[in-house]
């Protein structure tokens, strides 16, 4: 994913450097002039949470005994998923356009809880992990702020809000996330005039405003000692960085 970027911001680069030489012969000069046009869109992304851990928690025993543990728990790397999508495109004026891109993102977190308190025979904290895995519907209206067209190229940038609805069912995993959230989303692109349609690769960063955790997920799960592990998390913030290119 990374070395993707890497090439794509290269490619930008030398269309720019290229082009801006002399004038050439525009592909589809007037389609930025239609009032409204669609398109489709696929990309990859990857996924991380902000994790807030609760530190020493105190663990009650069906007897009424007590004693304290301490986990924490981290998104441990950023885990790549895919794309797809259609695009509505409404005009607003030369520079800017009103853009509403419903997509489904397709992907997981993976969490590893170090559990501080309990060791193993090597006197190592004993670890466990989960894949947290979702399928996301994104419904995000975005203002698209675009520059001068220079021959077959205009570059652009891009912010607004994404909500999300988890469509991932209930589990008996660790941590379950809520069904929506809100994500705040910013990022640039370029749109490339080609002779039949037009390439727009876009990356954008989005953050979660919410809190993306289900805490009321402790008091589904069966295995009593679970619950120490998803208890140590109080709020947890879902990111995601996305590569796209659109075809309109």
């Amino acid at each position: 994913m990374r070395h993707t970027i890497y090439i794509l911001t290269l490619l930008c680069l030398l269309a720019t450097t290229g082009q801006a030489q002399t004038r050439t012969i525009q592909n589809r000069p007037y389609t930025d002039l239609r009032r409204l046009h669609f398109g489709v869109l696929v990309g990859l992304h990857l996924q991380d949470i902000d994790l807030k851990n609760v530190g020493p928690q105190q663990i009650t025993f069906d007897d009424g005994s007590t004693t304290e543990k301490t986990i924490v728990c981290d998104n441990d790397r950023w885990n790549a998923g895919f794309s797809v999508g259609v695009l509505g495109d409404l005009r607003l004026s030369k520079h800017f356009n009103l853009r509403f891109t419903p997509t489904m993102h397709f992907g997981a977190k993976h969490l590893t809880f170090h559990n501080l308190t309990d060791v193993d025979e090597q006197g190592r904290p004993i670890e466990v992990t989960q894949d947290m895995k979702n399928t996301y519907l994104s419904l995000p209206v975005d203002l698209k702020f675009s520059a001068e067209r220079w021959n077959n190229y205009r570059p652009y940038l891009m912010a607004g809000i994404n909500p999300m609805l988890n469509l991932t069912s209930k589990n008996q995993e660790y941590l379950q996330l809520k069904k929506s959230d809100l994500f705040l989303e910013i990022g640039l692109g370029c749109d490339f005039y080609l002779p039949f349609f037009k390439l727009i690769p876009e990356l954008k960063f989005c953050y979660s405003l919410s809190d993306a955790l289900d805490h009321g997920h402790a008091g589904e799960l069966k295995d009593e000692n679970m619950r120490p592990y998803t208890n140590a998390v109080t709020s947890g913030h879902s990111k995601m960085i996305v590569l796209t290119f659109y075809f309109e």
